[in-house]
């Protein structure tokens, strides 16, 4: 299986009050491969240690030098049929499959993933669906480098533990291929910043598949807050509060202790994406406001503790595993334009799901988990309405798709899909590597921020000033053709 469960947890090592682990998180470095030295004093500005000087928001413009050209506005090659390669095949991989069968003009060509099982199960849906039998790939954990090199591929979807998805980004777009990958993007700023140069250098896109974005809720506000329904925007939320502790302990799940054992590494945010994407979409991050700084805190990191002393045996491998990662985490991120969004990441207590998504803005707010909304001039009475009645707002994806199938309420069919139009129609994707790199980049610093008691970090300018103009997004029109 594609798992990192042979890493064991660390001591925190601190450099003048701030860990050296946390200073390689964080370090903003303009190319891979970079080790500990690099990433403290590289081109980009570090979060490092103790009295250095940490740069300010104003000073974070000075980040790599752009080693390609943007890819902010490029268009896919237009293409009648999208050959999808599919490394990872676990419970996420073996779901999306369905979808992309499901898909006009999409053929899955090939399937990666070690457990051999795994892929041959992939490769009789792709049989039964009428397609041609797919390659194989599952001699060990390196064969998507294989896949990755074919010449029949188009597409390259990574749904993997999160230690992989930044070597395996990487192998698909230098043979040429556009990825799409399962949140985050990556773990570390070091090779975040890689997957934007990558990009920019090979010309292959390298997108966050954030599904959450395509929500009938979410595209409702993003299409009623660029109509100026809700005045001029002042802050948002966004959140992944889900209780997945009896998932983490679960070996067959999660395929062994991979995403655990990251609440032994890491003690912020290490899920922002189903947050920050929607939120970021109404504020148009990146398109003409930019995510500048973050500030995070962190509760005490007793939730799996106490879930492992209830339920879990003694002399289970768990047993060895020291928590770090805070329980709830509760970042604020400011942008240029003044606005504030919180994110909040909690997996590990009991409480119901929810995703927070709400925005504000001179004219009224809209809150979800349950959805409901107020708007100036038609409320007045300072009581919740029903936001049911603003359904002529749908975007025109679920007017399109009233019941798509799939999973987490049809999102993610109706992701894949205005993906594969936009490859075959030869659009621009409605995002792209600046986004990914924008949502993942609490990861790293909600650690950094958390460890030094709060401190805020700059967030990088991923665009290099593209954000500066306005561009289009989520919020796209419907195609001609």
């Amino acid at each position: 299986m594609y798992d990192d469960d042979k890493a064991t947890p660390g001591t925190d090592e601190t450099l003048d009050g701030v860990s050296r682990r946390s200073a390689l998180w964080a370090a903003g470095a303009a190319g891979a491969g970079l080790g500990l030295g690099g990433a403290l004093g590289a081109a980009g500005p570090a979060a490092a240690a103790g009295n250095a000087a940490r740069p300010s928001v104003a000073e974070a413009d000075a980040w790599p030098a752009r080693q390609g050209r943007t890819m902010a506005g490029v268009p896919f090659e237009r293409r009648s049929t999208v050959r999808v390669g599919m490394i990872g095949l676990g419970n996420r991989g073996d779901a999306m499959i369905d979808l992309f069968l499901a898909l006009p003009g999409v053929k899955v060509v090939a399937v990666c993933d070690p457990v051999r099982a795994k892929a041959e199960k992939a490769a009789a849906k792709v049989v039964k669906a009428g397609q041609a039998a797919p390659a194989l790939y599952a001699k060990d954990e390196d064969d998507y480098r294989r896949l990755c090199a074919r010449g029949d591929i188009d597409f390259v979807y990574v749904a993997t533990p999160w230690d992989a998805h930044h070597e395996m980004c990487k192998a698909a777009m230098l043979n040429g291929k556009h990825v799409g990958v399962e949140c985050p993007l990556a773990m570390r700023m070091d090779e975040i910043w890689d997957l934007v140069n990558i990009s920019e250098r090979t010309r292959r896109h390298c997108m966050q598949l954030e599904n959450c974005c395509y929500g009938r809720n979410e595209m409702r506000v993003l299409r009623m807050a660029h109509a100026g329904l809700f005045g001029d925007l002042l802050h948002g939320a966004g959140a992944y509060n889900h209780d997945l502790r009896e998932l983490m302990f679960d070996p067959d799940y999660y395929e062994g202790p991979w995403r655990r054992l990251w609440h032994t590494r890491l003690r912020g945010d290490l899920y922002p994406n189903h947050g920050f994407g929607p939120v970021g979409n109404y504020m148009d991050v990146n398109r003409g406001d930019r995510a500048v700084s973050v500030v995070s805190l962190g509760s005490p990191a007793l939730g799996l503790a106490e879930y492992r002393a209830k339920h879990m045996p003694p002399g289970d491998p768990s047993w060895k595993e020291s928590y770090v990662g805070s329980d709830r985490t509760i970042s604020l991120v400011q942008t240029a334009r003044g606005r504030v969004i919180r994110l909040e990441h909690d997996v590990s207590t009991p409480h119901p799901y929810s995703r927070i998504n709400s925005l504000g803005g001179t004219l009224g707010v809209f809150e979800d988990y349950p959805p409901r909304i107020y708007l100036e001039p038609g409320n007045t009475d300072h009581r919740w309405d029903d936001f049911g009645k603003y359904a002529e707002w749908d975007h025109w994806l679920w007017k399109e798709h009233a019941n798509p199938p799939g999973g987490h309420g049809g999102m993610d069919y109706l992701m894949l899909f205005r993906l594969m139009q936009c490859m075959q129609l030869g659009l621009v994707p409605d995002f792209d590597v600046y986004d990914a790199a924008t949502w993942t980049a609490p990861v790293p610093l909600s650690h950094v921020s958390i460890r030094a008691k709060g401190a805020p970090q700059p967030i990088p300018d991923f665009t290099r000033g593209e954000w500066k103009k306005a561009r289009p997004g989520v919020d796209s029109k419907k195609p001609a053709a």
